[in-house]
């Protein structure tokens, strides 16, 4: 019972060609910027993990995290709901050259596909994108006299979560706003990787406190400091630095 992880190596070692990812975080909150940049790590030892589907908020920005697992050329697809932020020069670069597919997805779709994922809701229907280029192709129905579009619910092999504090049984908090989508990705993989700022002892969370049960997470690593997104980018940061 003890899913406590040595080092963010292990953490990542699972993670296969062709998978699909779940990568928590709302911009740079909530975004686990050490367990990527680990990825992008044994990508460039081994050539794997590659051809991955990424599910994220965003497109990532700058040259750090998301940003920088796209300009490594990992990911394949990229399931978002707003690729246009603050600095998207890499996956702008990447989508223009036919490098990288993109499913766009309104925000509060996204949200809900993924918790139907999580609980078991194959499809679901919304007002949302009725009318528009996104609902093409989709079935729609009509509810109250009201157009309604069918959506399928996102599940993943891997989901990579930042919480504050873990125990080694997987249980979880979050620090204010970095909860987001975190707690909809655990509940949505079949194997949920989480970097903490502190492993505690089972009891060492309130129970109150618990936002995710350990049921859902499968690993804990320990990230004393994690990086934030934001820092990197405005110290014009670039992962890994030999691409600088």
């Amino acid at each position: 019972m003890d899913k406590a992880l040595p080092d963010l190596a292990t953490a990542v070692a699972g993670i296969d060609d062709g998978m699909t990812v779940m990568i928590g975080g709302f911009g740079g909150s909530g975004a686990p910027i050490e367990l990527i940049h680990a990825l992008i790590d044994r990508f460039l030892a081994t050539g794997h993990p590659k051809d991955l589907t990424v599910v994220n908020n965003n497109a990532g920005n700058g040259h750090v995290g998301l940003a920088a697992l796209i300009e490594a050329g990992m990911v394949r697809k990229l399931i978002c709901s707003f690729p246009r932020s603050a600095d998207p020069v890499v996956f702008t670069e990447a989508y223009r050259a036919g490098a990288i597919e993109l499913e766009l997805v309104p925000q509060g779709t996204l949200a809900e596909r993924i918790r139907a994922g999580g609980a078991g809701i194959p499809a679901f229907y919304t007002p949302t994108s009725f009318g528009t280029d996104l609902a093409q192709g989709k079935p729609v129905a009509e509810f109250e006299g009201r157009p309604y579009v069918q959506e399928r619910w996102l599940k993943a092999d891997v989901a990579l979560v930042k919480a504050h504090l873990g125990d080694r049984l997987g249980n979880l908090s979050y620090r204010m706003a970095g909860r987001n989508f975190n707690p909809l990705m655990c509940m949505a993989a079949a194997r949920t990787i989480v970097q903490v700022s502190q492993i505690v002892e089972p009891g060492g969370i309130d129970p109150e406190a618990v936002v995710t049960p350990g049921i859902f997470v499968q690993g804990v690593v320990e990230v004393p400091n994690p990086a934030q997104e934001e820092d990197l980018n405005l110290a014009g940061a670039v992962y890994p630095e030999a691409a600088a």
